[in-house]
């Protein structure tokens, strides 16, 4: 059975980091999710949009709190130039009139827990995935084809990304996904995340994670095999 290793090199740059993960087994495929269940997602998604600005106080993206905070994180660890956390990407979208549309079921449903919580989320098929998925700094190498190009673009020695035996899934922690274990119309099995550095955040991450598993459970037919928020001192 894979595993999720949050290795010690993560944590020395981020004591204080939440991780929310939501393991979904048995997703139907985009095919046989019913009408009524892909309206919901779409409202969701529409709705999300519509009411991400409330996370927005600066028309200067970088200024608002929420990016700010990421901002922060990736100075401390090697990145792509040019690379950004995945929910200031989808709030410049917002600030720029432009919504983000739909892709997959799965992919709307974490998009729109995204935009509603200002939180980054992300997610990644199982069935794709070599051995355990691991976070923490990597010494470079690690074999990569960003989702939607054509060529390879491996890590960088120093940088924090999610990897398994086969290499990257992640790259510059959450910043862009990979062709190889991206979910699709077909993904049956997934392995959803939700990350937050900010402690004064704890409770939004949780119902961040809550409402992720309860729409996947509810449109897409999915049984929650796993649903939990880890940190570097387990909470008992």
């Amino acid at each position: 059975m894979k595993q999720f290793v949050t290795e010690e090199s993560f944590w020395e740059l981020f004591p204080e980091a939440r991780i929310g993960i939501v393991v979904a087994h048995g997703m139907k495929p985009t095919g046989e999710v019913a009408p009524e269940d892909a309206a919901a997602i779409a409202r969701a998604l529409a709705e999300a949009n519509g009411k991400a600005d409330q996370h927005l106080e600066s028309n200067t993206i970088s200024q608002n709190e929420v990016v700010a905070v990421w901002r922060d994180a990736y100075q401390q660890f090697k990145t792509k130039k040019g690379a950004r956390c995945s929910i200031e990407n989808l709030l410049k979208r917002v600030l720029k009139g432009n919504p983000v549309g739909s892709i997959t079921p799965s992919v709307d449903i974490y998009n729109a827990v995204s935009l509603a919580h200002a939180l980054p989320v992300g997610g990644e098929d199982i069935d794709a995935m070599v051995g355990d998925i691991r976070l923490g700094i990597t010494e470079g190498g690690d074999a990569f084809r960003p989702l939607g190009e054509d060529e390879d673009a491996p890590t960088l020695e120093g940088e924090l990304c999610y990897r398994d035996d086969a290499g990257a899934i992640c790259r510059c922690w959450n910043w862009r996904d990979g062709e190889r274990t991206a979910l699709t119309d077909e993904s049956g099995k997934a392995f959803l995340i939700i990350e937050s550095v900010d402690p004064a955040r704890a409770d939004d991450l949780e119902a961040a994670v809550d409402q992720l598993a309860d729409m996947v459970q509810r449109y897409l037919g999915a049984d929650i095999f796993a649903k939990q928020i880890i940190t570097r001192t387990p909470r008992w």
